[in-house]
């Protein structure tokens, strides 16, 4: 997971903290944005259709998420030519961090899933 562009090795161990707590409640990849408060809300007005940040959810990892998308934003090639993009489509900075948030969840349930599970000691004794 570290491994992941922006991810240092304190982010990772957040994350880890994050799905060690109850990792059952953590079912898909929604499951996981929600809990980290990166799945957004319905906002709109009349004819104005917006989104904004679930502000539920746990903070740590809401700034950890932050942290990644502000470090990608700065030196990643990639997010850069993306932000760039959605700023010509007229998304504010704020609308473009909320969509990178969500994909870098993305990306992190993804390194979570991927990871081996601990055997059950009760399966190895037997």
């Amino acid at each position: 997971m570290v491994a992941a562009h922006g991810m240092g090795a304190v982010t990772a161990a957040e994350m880890l903290v994050l799905v060690s707590d109850n990792p059952e409640r953590i079912r898909s990849e929604a499951a996981f944005a929600k809990l980290c408060g990166a799945c957004p809300i319905p906002a709109s007005s009349g004819k104005t259709s917006r989104h904004r940040l679930n502000r539920g959810g746990h903070r740590q990892a809401d700034a950890a998420l932050h942290r990644v998308v502000v470090v990608c934003m700065r030196t990643h090639q990639p997010t850069l030519g993306y932000f760039q993009r959605r700023t010509a489509e007229g998304k504010s900075k704020r609308e473009i961090i909320r969509c990178l948030k969500r994909f870098v969840a993305r990306e992190i349930f993804g390194y979570l899933c991927r990871t081996p599970k601990a055997a059950n000691p009760d399966q190895v004794l037997a």
